[in-house]
């Protein structure tokens, strides 16, 4: 039975041997072309020297391809067949290609003597050396001679070479052969054969023989899932909806009283678009006809607007009983297109009645509502973080400024993967790259059982902002066979693993320098952290317009409505796992698919979940931070203590000097830090940052703090664990909160100073104020700043153990601590 696009290796590449064709068989002349397959060749010169050696020297393909090693493929489009004989009474006619001991298959008609595959079949030249290619015709519903109805033979050698932008070559008829090298009765098959490279169009939609073996489970949708594709992220919006107020409402109970209680009922708007549902808070019905909330409410929606805003009135009639009132189905293409803060006009919509039993005169009517509604394209519908940020563009194009710079990324290949599944007793990895950058996204092809998959595809995104970041992640492909994955052998649904994930904050790379480099692939697993090989890659920025790149840099980050106009803390969480959400929905519709767990990982879904070990680095990164002042301050106080005569007295000499000619002062702090920042040039980076699991704290990471972690949310584990980490939990946020109110009462204590909250320590500020502008006001600011900064620099014999009097008399100030319970 012949798999529809399938390709099935019948040996392991390395023992290929070639196929014989038909007896007396003569393989088909094919148009010469100006430049040959070199048949002998077997890979690019220089690619033999490793991943980075080989990208020095040797073959480059067009411009476009510049970053990439060339890798040779033949093609082949089988495009239809006619006056296929019929057999039985019908004919269900497929055709299978074969080079060496690689087949391919196309998918098979039923009773159709005329079909149409259309199918473009690539075979690489690095794994096949065959010099012969057969295309059969077979019947599948005929079963002498395994149903061949005919065949054609090329020779390898004389597939003419297509070098984009060529146009693509024109398929031919050609007719099919019997056994015995006899012309058959009838049938001719339509195909094209060429020799090209990854840079033909054709590229992306052939079935690869190194890419779609397919080891069980759908074939059509395993191969699929194989090859390579450009995705786009939707056009996302933000839409801000108004609930003003609503008039001729009547809640439920006589008078809008609840009986049982007495009391008005709570009445509140609740909106819904597609799954997000928002309500206002409840309003207290003080008329039978009037309510008023006069409350906003946003969300993310996605173009096209296929789900309406559905918006309910609804009535707390009893504690955990809501009744509908009423409720307006709004498509979103009601609603006005807003780019500035410009005042929309508010509009009156009816009510309908649902869910309750109506007279006939309610039937149709059962109020109306006051909203102001607007679709914002003046803000960056953000779905993924605002630090790892790869585009911050508003949603209206013409609010998009032009383009700045090229950034073109090679995804050459991958180097020691870890096995990800296990299939008939054995380890494999089924590995695809995905690259985001924008809203474009990318997905290479799946390279089949390899852990040193070479991939050598390129693709190029255009810059609207240097301080923008690019995200690949490289994923085990989960379609390909029924395996047992390593981390998911517990009878749940199918996942692509991840592998590992690289980011490359754009404004770290040098304009027009290629970057060629192996990023380590790193992840955490529920046994710990799981180095899985290295990515290798070649990036490289061109700059359009360097006055736009400095311009830039003196520009928001964000569209001005995010500042004119800002979103709360709370929206913006809220709207970006809404976006989030969408983005996945609407890239699991594609064909194929980029899968959900893809598109989280990606945009870093679970970047706001609590974990033990991020709040360690972070606290670690922190402290990284306070080291140089730590540092300059113990420098300080060994100069203080004299701990360096030499250094002390040269300290005394530049202050001196300064505090007489404080005119010099702000030269010099400029001028030492231009010869600084001279001085680092030279230990710059070379190479994009990798990701740093010793900055993660994911090195020694604890187990439970690892499984805590991973936990999904709302928490699957047992109680007795949720109340270990509870606890745990509680002991973390004590510590902070100490902290936290340490920092609190110093700030309390200066802003007691004035306030009189201790009358005789106020007084004492006040009366020293007092004499230090009288002080200050006869006494040159020079003499001053000379005579504290001697003060402060005294020798050690001058000095005393005791804390100072200015220490002591900030400490006996009091704080608002003292009043809290």
């Amino acid at each position: 039975m012949a798999y529809p696009y399938v390709f099935r290796a019948q040996a392991p590449p390395v023992r290929v041997k070639d196929h014989k064709p038909a007896k007396d068989a003569a393989p088909v002349p094919l148009p010469q072309a100006r430049e040959q397959w070199p048949a002998g060749a077997s890979r690019s010169a220089g690619a033999g020297a490793g991943w980075l050696g080989g990208l020095g020297s040797g073959e480059r393909l067009a411009s476009a391809y510049d970053l990439v090693e060339t890798m040779h493929y033949l093609y082949v489009r089988v495009v239809k067949a006619r006056g296929l004989p019929a057999s039985g009474g019908g004919c269900s006619p497929y055709v299978e290609v074969c080079v060496g001991n690689y087949r391919g298959a196309t998918r098979h008609f039923e009773g159709k003597a005329d079909p149409e595959w259309n199918q473009v079949f690539a075979f690489s030249r690095d794994r096949v050396q065959a010099t012969a290619l057969e295309v059969v015709v077979r019947d599948r519903d005929h079963l002498a001679r395994d149903g061949c109805v005919g065949r054609v033979t090329f020779d390898v050698a004389e597939a003419p070479v297509r070098v984009p932008p060529d146009s693509p070559l024109a398929p031919q008829w050609y007719r099919l052969e019997g056994a015995g090298g006899r012309m058959a009765a009838s049938g001719e098959v339509m195909l094209a054969v060429w020799a090209g490279t990854q840079a033909d169009e054709a590229f992306a939609d052939a079935c690869h023989a190194d890419a779609a073996t397919v080891r069980g489970g759908d074939g059509a949708a395993a191969v699929q899932s194989t090859r390579s594709k450009v995705y786009v992220t939707p056009k996302l919006w933000y839409l801000r909806i108004s609930v003003l107020e609503a008039q001729e409402v009547v809640p439920p109970g006589a008078g809008g009283i609840i009986a049982d209680k007495g009391q008005h009922a709570d009445v509140f708007a609740k909106v819904q678009v597609g799954g997000m549902v928002l309500r206002t808070r409840p309003c207290a019905t003080r008329s039978a006809t009037s309510l008023a909330w006069n409350e906003e409410l946003v969300f993310a929606i996605a173009e096209p607007f296929e789900d309406p805003a559905v918006l309910i009135i609804e009535a707390r009639v009893h504690h955990g009983k809501d009744e509908i009132i009423g409720r307006a189905v709004l498509p979103l293409t009601l609603f006005e297109k807003r780019l500035d803060r410009r005042q929309v006009e508010a509009q009156w919509f009816s009510l309908e009645p649902f869910g309750r039993p109506v007279r006939p005169p309610e039937a149709v009517f059962a109020g109306r509502v006051h909203l102001r509604a607007c679709l914002e394209g003046a803000y960056h519908v953000m779905e993924e973080p605002t630090m790892y940020a790869s585009d911050t563009r508003p949603t209206a194009r013409q609010l998009w400024r032009p383009p700045i710079g090229v950034l073109e990324v090679g995804v050459l290949g991958a180097q020691g993967l870890t096995p990800m599944k296990t299939v008939d007793g054995r380890g494999m990895t089924d590995a695809y790259c995905v690259a985001k950058y924008g809203q474009k996204w990318v997905r290479t092809r799946t390279v089949v059982d390899s852990c040193s998959p070479r991939w050598n595809e390129q693709y190029t995104w255009e810059v609207y902002d240097p301080c923008t970041v690019l995200t690949l992640a490289v994923f085990d492909n989960c379609l390909l066979g029924s395996a047992t994955a390593g981390s998911g052998g517990n009878g749940a649904a199918a996942r692509d693993q991840r592998i590992g994930k690289v980011r490359i904050r754009l404004s770290t790379l040098e304009m027009d320098k290629v970057y060629t480099s192996a990023h380590p692939l790193v992840v955490l697993h529920p046994s710990g952290l799981r180095k899985n090989g290295e990515l290798c890659l070649a990036v490289r920025l061109t700059c359009l317009s360097l006055g736009s790149v400095v311009y830039l840099y003196g520009q928001p980050l964000l569209p001005k409505m995010h500042y004119i106009h800002p979103l709360t803390v709370v929206q913006v969480d809220n709207l970006r796992r809404q976006a989030m959400g969408i983005v996945a929905a609407r890239l699991s519709r594609a064909e194929p698919s980029l899968r959900r767990e893809v598109v989280e990982y990606m945009l870093d879904a679970d970047s706001h979940v609590w974990s033990i070990r991020r709040s360690k680095a972070n606290f670690f990164r922190v402290t990284a931070l306070l080291s140089g002042a730590a540092s300059t301050a113990r420098w300080l106080a060994d100069v203080c203590r004299w701990r360096n005569p030499a250094t002390t007295v040269l300290v005394h000499a530049l202050f001196v000097t300064l505090a007489w000619f404080p005119e010099l002062i702000l030269p010099t702090v400029f001028l030492y830090m231009s010869a600084a920042g001279l001085w680092s040039y030279r230990r710059r980076p070379r190479r994009p940052p990798h990701m740093d699991a010793r900055l993660s704290c994911a090195e020694a990471v604890h187990p439970d703090e690892l499984d805590e972690e991973l936990d999904t949310f709302p928490t699957s584990r047992p109680n007795a664990v949720v109340r270990v980490r509870y606890d745990r939990l509680r002991s973390v946020a004590g510590r902070i909160q100490t902290v936290v109110g340490d920092v609190a009462t110093q700030g309390e204590r200066v802003r007691s100073l004035l306030a009189w909250r201790d009358p005789r320590a106020t007084a004492l500020f006040t009366a020293f104020c007092l004499a230090a502008a009288v002080v200050f006001y006869v006494t040159p600011v020079r003499v001053v700043a000379l005579v504290v900064g001697l003060y402060v620099l005294r020798h050690p014999r001058f000095r005393s153990r005791m804390p100072s009097a200015a220490g002591n008399f900030f400490k006996r100030l009091p704080s608002r601590a003292d009043t809290m319970l």
